[in-house]
């Protein structure tokens, strides 16, 4: 039998299989170099935040107000239980304790981020947008947030909490106030900047002759050590300082043997239910009170002009920032 021998077929050389495998590795590669790379950006991220708290206090201060990361730490384990136990999370629809619920209402970010997320917008008034970029999350859950920390610091650090007993308050009596040594608390009123309402009678009941513009004002307590132990209501830019404190709550937890320090121009002698001290002499005094305040204007939020759509929460944020100032820096006088 003759062996007849059959032209080479091109068509199905082994290397087509090849040359196809070859293209398969080099797609699989590609991809596996973009999910890295994407991998890598998250740990990145994550990576700048801890290392935000852990390397510079400066940058603690500046991103969050608390002088040190060991303050913010401190603060931290103080909240930490209570955030788990119980928070309620605001949602489009409801409101959820927290628990259970956690992971169906924010599962991007932990509880620890959340309170990072909300002190920076405290802290620096940055938009939604900005924030929701930069933690990766969808702005509504930013709003989310800080709707649901606003409300629980509200919450866990005022009402009872902040007004300390008369005897504690003497128990910690600078020497500089040794000639009032029943001064149970020093008052002194701040306005943060308000969006002229559109209808004319809301205008006039927020606008302020002393900034003229439009102004939300709050009444301001500080134990003499310089602990903030009252924070009034939001009220309207035109209310008086007597006004206020007739209004804001505080004649109730005054007792006659106590002692308030207060500006001039506050005249409440009348309403006082105990001792106003109301003289230049305790000018130097009242100064304390001005740098706590100074303390809460830090927060770049209060620094421009809040719209009347956030007249919702402003309230509640407002008086969080002035408890926060407790926990954020050192005492205003040595002990």
């Amino acid at each position: 039998m003759d062996f007849v021998a059959h032209d080479h077929d091109y068509c199905v050389s082994p290397t087509t299989g090849a040359d196809e495998s070859l293209k398969e590795n080099e797609a699989l590669r590609k991809r596996l170099e973009m999910l890295r790379s994407q991998v890598e950006g998250l740990q990145l991220q994550t990576r700048c935040y801890l290392e935000l708290f852990a390397g510079s206090d400066d940058k603690i201060c500046y991103y969050t107000r608390f002088a040190s990361y060991h303050h913010f730490l401190k603060f931290w384990k103080l909240v930490e239980s209570a955030v788990m136990t119980k928070m309620i999370q605001v949602t489009n629809t409801k409101a959820s304790t927290a628990g259970s619920h956690r992971s169906h209402t924010f599962p991007k970010l932990p509880p620890f981020d959340e309170l990072l997320l909300f002190l920076m917008y405290l802290s620096l008034g940055q938009p939604l947008r900005d924030l929701a970029e930069r933690f990766g999350i969808h702005q509504t859950t930013v709003s989310r947030i800080i709707t649901t920390w606003a409300n629980f610091l509200y919450q866990l650090l005022g009402g009872k909490r902040l007004w300390l007993p008369r005897e504690k308050v003497q128990a910690r009596l600078p020497a500089e106030f040794a000639s009032y040594p029943d001064t149970q608390v020093v008052l002194d009123c701040t306005e943060i900047y308000y969006q002229t309402p559109s209808d004319l009678l809301s205008q006039s009941e927020v606008f302020s002759t002393y900034k003229s513009h439009s102004t939300l004002k709050a009444m301001i307590g500080m134990a003499p050590h310089g602990a903030v132990t009252f924070v009034s209501a939001l009220f309207a830019g035109s209310m008086s300082d007597r006004d206020i404190f007739k209004q804001s709550g505080i004649i109730k937890v005054l007792q006659p043997d106590m002692a308030i320090m207060v500006d001039k121009s506050f005249h409440v002698d009348n309403l006082a239910p105990c001792k106003v001290y109301q003289t230049q002499s305790t000018a130097r005094l009242r100064i304390h009170v001005e740098h706590c305040i100074r303390r809460l204007k830090g927060n770049r939020l209060f620094d421009r002009v809040l719209p009347v759509s956030a007249c919702g929460i402003i309230d509640k944020l407002f008086s969080v920032a002035c408890y926060l100032v407790n926990y954020q820096n050192g005492p205003l006088m040595k002990s």
